[in-house]
């Protein structure tokens, strides 16, 4: 039976287009419809390509601790499930259905066995229609720079290593990896992982312009979180940022928490990449939390006045939500539809073919599948629905 949800207007195509929207068997059967009143806005299910954790779920601590075989009713492994249910379910309620978990630089048993945790997990999905859709794993690390580690534990970083580098690709799903690309070996690492399928970021990277541009041109995607750990954009001596922003195809990504990044260089990106930037929380397990202490893999999180950071004051990930990074990027003067897209089609896009769960990830199209989140006029999520059925939080 076809059912309305209540907008005023959906986005389509890039473009919001007035009328409500209907769906029905898990699809939507309609667009263009009478528009409701209220000024609600229907959208694709958001999509975040770098999410560490969420209320108080940290994923890369899911491999801290080994198995323990003589005791299956306190296995660490079944308690990885619960805890990545917990965190799919509270991503969900905040309008994101399909979220890749993030995985940052660790010791590499326990990035390992934090891959294999989550692979476990996403088993169980079909089990539980009220969380977030979980795809592959995004590896942000160990092979970055030093100089521009951020908060990633220097302890655990290595130069390219493709053993090691197979080794975290065989342990479990992966979508993405976030590699420094001017490291000597870096190119072997980015050809071995675009032929596994696997799309590769540039960050975390100390590199020239010109370093830059040889690995977008060997095939790596895109850039982590644009401006953050990373070279910047010297007039003269122009890095990474610089050389994201200008080489045509790549992928910037931005965490728009009103902490990480200035509403002008919101701006300067929206335009300098048009079509081609996305937003991401870089959450952490502070995310829908209240201030206090988390962790992020080894690193001790201090959550405070909406910011996280690590004991020397670093930013480190971020407690924001999709939908509050839309709220920033508007309310810097960036046009609605845009940063709505840049929340849903753009991000879609960087995940590999394979590891999309169907073939409308990101886009609300009538026939679509029906992942779609629903916004209030101030921008604010009411509903979110998963192949059409309407999901709520619960703990």
């Amino acid at each position: 039976m076809s059912r309305r949800l209540g907008v005023s207007a959906a986005l389509v195509d890039g473009v919001l287009h007035a009328g409500d929207v209907a769906v029905a068997d898990g699809v939507v059967d309609a667009v263009g419809l009478p528009a409701a009143r209220g000024g609600a806005i229907a959208v694709a299910g958001l999509v975040d390509v770098q999410c560490n954790g969420y209320a108080g779920v940290d994923l890369t601590a899911l491999g801290d601790a080994p198995d323990d075989a003589d005791a299956p009713d306190t296995d660490d492994a079944d308690d990885a499930v619960a805890q990545v249910g917990r965190f799919r379910r509270a991503v969900a309620a905040d309008g994101v259905t399909a979220v890749v978990p993030t995985i940052i630089t660790a010791a590499p048993d326990t990035a390992a066995r934090a891959l294999a945790r989550l692979d476990r997990a996403r088993a169980h999905d079909a089990d539980d229609a009220a969380g977030a859709r979980l795809l592959g794993a995004h590896v942000e690390g160990p092979f970055l720079a030093p100089a521009r580690r951020g908060t990633h534990p220097p302890v655990h970083l290595r130069d390219p290593d493709p053993a090691l580098q197979a080794r975290l690709f065989d342990a479990g799903q992966v979508a993405i990896t976030t590699i420094a690309p001017e490291l000597d070996g870096a190119a072997e690492l980015v050809r071995r992982a675009r032929a596994a399928g696997i799309t590769v970021m540039a960050g975390h990277s100390d590199a020239t312009a010109a370093q830059a541009h040889l690995g977008f041109d060997a095939g790596v995607s895109g850039a982590t979180h644009l401006f953050n750990a990373m070279s910047g954009f010297d007039h003269r001596a122009p890095g990474l940022a610089a050389a994201a922003l200008a080489h045509p195809g790549v992928v910037v990504t931005v965490i728009a928490d009103g902490h990480h990044l200035a509403p002008d260089v919101l701006r300067v990106v929206a335009a300098a990449a048009a079509g081609r930037w996305a937003l991401i929380t870089d959450a952490t397990a502070a995310a829908g939390m209240p201030d206090g202490t988390f962790v992020l893999g080894d690193v001790a999180l201090t959550l405070a006045d909406g910011a996280v950071r690590n004991s020397d004051g670093t930013l480190a990930g971020s407690a924001a939500t999709l939908a509050g990074c839309v709220r920033t990027a508007v309310a810097a003067g960036i046009d609605l539809a845009t940063a709505l897209v840049a929340a849903t089609a753009t991000p879609a896009g960087l995940v590999p073919p394979a590891r999309r769960p169907h073939p409308d990830l990101g886009v609300l199209r009538p026939g679509g599948v029906a992942d779609v989140t629903v916004l209030d006029d101030a921008l604010e999520v009411t509903a979110v629905l998963l192949a059409g059925q309407k999901i709520t939080r619960t703990e």
